[in-house]
Order: structure tokens, then C-alpha cells, then sequence
């Protein structure tokens, strides 16, 4: 396959990725940001333009970046904070092909909390065990190198942030996989959200069957 049509496909999947999370009410109008590496490439990545509502996003209104996060094909402008926290994350995690930003209802209604933590509950939650970094480190908008490579270094090798009062950070090898786990995470913290909304105690898993 050619560089090209690496390029292409990327572009579609990921477009699709922006309607499926319109559709799920995953997303914030015109904020948070998707972005992926372009397959056999750790110098090109996708991400959203600045000002398109997701449920408008296409194959082509997707920006090309390199790995200095400057544009390469599109037009328009990325937002910063998508910029500085995206282009961080990719160049500093080789595992992090994959990087998917949002502000999904139920997951930010946690990092919302004094405790943001998900407890191991249910199935959904037992998926996440001991992949999550919860930052607690809340330092306004990620407007510099410096604030994109704390996040990266938080993370570390897990893929999954919980970042405090803000919202949730997932990465993954692959858009496939990565998007599986947004998805499964959300509906996680859903489940918490309602069992704490009855006032009674939550059901922990037993630590020897997590």
C-alpha cells in the first residue's frame, strides 16, 4: 500500500470515529479532539480542525500534522490545546497511536468528584483495572510544550487519564481498539454514576477476581 492511501483510509476511519461519537453523545459541538498516527509512520498524524462540529467532520476537513505539529495537508487551524496535549502524547508514547480526547458526560461527572476514581463494580469497570492514571494535577488549559509532555508523562505506559476536573484521555495501538475502550469506559462510568445517585453502598468486586 502506498503512502497515500495509508492516508486516505486513516482519514475515513477516523471521520466516522467523530459521527459515531456525535451519535453517542460523546462530544462538545466544535471541542475535544481525536487524533491517529498514520499507519507505519511516527511522524504523521490526523487530527480535527478547530471550528467544525463533529457531526460535520469528513475524511477530508481532517488536518495532516508532522511530528514537529505543524500542518502538513488541510486547512484551517488545530486548537491549541489540541496541538500541545495530541502532538505530546504521540511523540512521547510509542503506544499511543491511537489518542482520543473528550468530555463524555458520565467519565467527566467523575473527574468532577474528590474521589475520580472507577471502582471495580461491575464487568465494564473490571475491563480498566490498573490501566488508568487519575491526574489529579489540574493546571487549566494545556497551552504549552510543557503542560502536553506532563500529561504524556503521566499517562506513562497505561492508556487510560482520568484528568481531574476536565475529562478523559484514552490511547491505544489502534483507532479499532482504542474507540472500543472509549466506548466500554463510558458506559463504566455511567453505571457508577447511577449506583452512586441511590445513596447506598457500591458492591466491590472481590480484589482475587479483578
Amino acid at each position: 500500500m502506498t503512502l497515500e492511501t495509508d492516508i486516505h483510509d486513516a482519514r475515513v476511519a477516523l471521520a466516522a470515529t467523530f459521527r459515531w461519537a456525535t451519535r453517542l453523545g460523546f462530544h462538545e459541538g466544535i471541542c475535544n479532539h481525536f487524533s491517529l498516527m498514520i499507519p507505519g509512520r511516527d511522524d504523521l498524524f490526523l487530527i480535527n480542525a478547530h471550528g467544525t462540529h463533529w457531526s460535520q467532520i469528513t475524511a477530508s476537513s481532517l488536518m495532516l500534522l508532522d511530528g514537529d505539529g505543524k500542518i502538513v495537508e488541510g486547512e484551517g487551524r488545530v486548537e491549541d490545546t489540541a496541538l500541545y496535549i495530541h502532538w505530546r502524547v504521540h511523540r512521547a508514547l510509542p503506544h499511543a497511536r491511537c489518542v482520543l480526547h473528550t468530555h463524555m458526560p458520565y467519565a467527566t461527572a467523575l473527574t468532577s468528584l474528590e474521589d475520580q476514581r472507577l471502582h471495580m463494580i461491575n464487568q465494564n469497570c473490571v475491563r480498566f483495572h490498573d490501566r488508568i492514571v487519575y491526574d489529579n494535577d489540574y493546571n487549566g488549559l494545556a497551552l504549552d510544550n510543557d503542560e502536553g509532555d506532563r500529561i504524556a508523562a503521566a499517562l506513562g505506559t497505561r492508556d487510560v487519564m482520568f484528568m481531574g476536573n476536565h475529562g478523559l484521555l484514552v490511547v491505544g495501538r489502534s483507532l479499532a481498539n482504542t474507540w472500543d475502550d472509549l466506548y466500554y469506559l463510558e458506559r463504566a462510568c455511567e453505571n457508577q454514576v447511577l449506583a452512586m445517585s441511590t445513596g447506598l453502598p457500591l458492591r466491590e468486586i472481590p480484589t482475587q477476581l479483578v
